[in-house]
């Protein structure tokens, strides 16, 4: 039985292969176009990743099933008849429903949303870019007043155009502001309250089970699992239970943490109550999840600014920390997120003399992003016991300098995979299920422990962060 897990990213799509024996391997990865139309807004091409998807699947021989996991709060619409996409899909890091946001603050709405659906009202979930498309693109308005709009998160739009089924997973229904944490549908008082028709909407459906089949080289290929890539990132960890946590740092930072089988009382913490996953015929698992908008993204800033050109560059540091040497970065260029959730934020060093150098402004930057995901950690750890052995994923965690400074703030031992491909490899599992265990190949871990006391450095950064917050206008 081989196995294709599709891990289709922000920035690239890529495929990990399972073999009968269990070992995986990438075997084809590609890169997507990022569209920025508008100050704020952020796109990209739905029929290009449809391409890029098709293009991991054909690159495979004899597949027994695939599995998908999505971008999460990305959505679109498109025609039900023809299944092409009327509109690009806007990223979930697009703001341009800000001020759509604000309104609907000003109505004293927050409590009504967190209560029902877990979430902040911010306009990185789902429900406020659906109904831009609705109030926004006229072809949407036509096709909702015939009965042939779609919309949904990317995942639904792959499941529907390429295996025939309008559905998506509970773990994505979950990041829109629209489905209800207890019933596990859509509610109507939250699509009314946002103005997307629920007629619209996709059917809510486990996380593992039957998601149609997928034509490649002639032959039906069944899809067996969806989910969001960060909760399948969870899976791939190995997190099962609660207390169980995992960072991944890639063009954000996203911390989970398993809290068990109901949801957790915390929005107004500025945390996330979410649907980790829902296996066929079993109770959802819930978690806590906190984002870092800005990590990788950063880093990729920082090198196109001409700051460092290789990566071994900023591997390791000849001075102390910049914290210690009050230079600090805040890594909110495109706002704040948990717990803050402050798009008007902006990104902030302090800390500049004359004789700060491009190294001194690398090192602040490494250090701004821990301390983002410290501040995250920090406040979920009020509200369940973190397990002290945190593992970790993503680019950044190659990052030798990156990860010792995030051992040393969080005060815990960090774990780090040589497999990048955690998220791919969660999906995998959770394809497979019980016929195959996917193995990691060179799955040594490296270990990092507490070095050095930094937690004291937290509530400088904050001060630093202070000075951010609502910056823009």
């Amino acid at each position: 039985m081989t196995i294709l897990a599709i891990d289709q990213g922000t920035t690239s799509t890529r495929g990990l292969l399972i073999e009968n024996s269990g070992e995986t391997s990438i075997v084809k990865s590609f890169e997507h176009q990022q569209f920025y139309p508008e100050s704020g807004w952020v796109e990209h091409d739905a029929e290009e990743l449809i391409q890029n998807i098709q293009m991991c699947i054909d690159s495979c021989d004899d597949l027994a099933a695939i599995g998908i996991d999505n971008q999460g709060e990305s959505c679109l619409a498109w025609n039900a008849t023809t299944k092409k996409a009327i509109t690009p899909v806007i990223v979930w890091q697009d703001n341009r429903t800000y001020l759509t946001i604000e309104k609907l603050k000003s109505e004293n709405l927050q409590d009504l949303v967190l209560e029902k659906a877990g979430l902040p009202l911010v306009p990185y979930f789902s429900a406020t870019k659906l109904a831009w498309i609705v109030k926004n693109v006229p072809e949407a308005e036509k096709l909702l007043c015939l009965g042939k709009l779609r919309l949904g998160t990317t995942d639904a739009f792959f499941l529907d155009r390429l295996a025939g089924r309008f559905v998506t997973d509970i773990s994505t229904a979950s990041r829109t502001s629209l489905m209800n944490l207890k019933t596990w549908q859509w509610d109507k008082e939250l699509c009314d309250l946002f103005g997307v028709p629920m007629e619209a909407l996709p059917e809510i459906v486990s996380t593992t089970g039957d998601f149609g089949r997928i034509m490649s080289k002639g032959r039906p290929i069944p899809v067996k699992a969806s989910i969001v890539d960060q909760q399948a990132a969870l899976y791939g960890h190995g997190c099962r239970k609660p207390g169980d946590a995992k960072i991944t740092f890639g063009t954000g930072a996203f911390a989970l943490v398993v809290t068990g089988d109901t949801p957790s009382q915390s929005g107004k913490r500025g945390l996330l109550s979410t649907v980790a996953w829902r296996l066929e015929g079993e109770k959802p698992v819930y978690a806590l999840d906190g984002g870092v908008y800005s990590a990788g993204s950063a880093i990729n800033w920082a090198q196109s600014l001409g700051l460092f050109e290789t990566y071994d560059q900023i591997y390791q540091f000849k001075n102390p920390s910049a914290i210690e040497r009050d230079l600090a970065f805040v890594p909110a260029l495109s706002g704040l997120g948990c717990p803050y959730w402050d798009r008007t934020a902006g990104g902030v060093w302090i800390g500049l003399s004359l004789d700060t150098q491009p190294t001194d402004l690398m090192q602040s930057i490494l250090e701004g992003v821990v301390f983002r995901a410290a501040e995250v950690i920090a406040a979920m750890n009020e509200f369940i016991s973190i397990k002290n052995e945190t593992p970790i994923d993503g680019g950044l965690s190659a990052n030798p300098y990156f990860c010792q400074f995030l051992a040393d703030v969080l005060n815990r031992q960090v774990l780090v995979q040589s497999s990048a491909e955690l998220t791919a490899f969660g999906t995998a599992r959770l394809t497979a299920g019980n016929s195959i265990e996917p193995k990691m190949r060179n799955s040594l871990t490296r270990r990092y422990q507490p070095e050095t006391d930094r937690c004291q450095y937290l509530e400088k950064f904050k001060d630093a962060v202070n000075r951010s917050i609502q910056w823009r206008s």
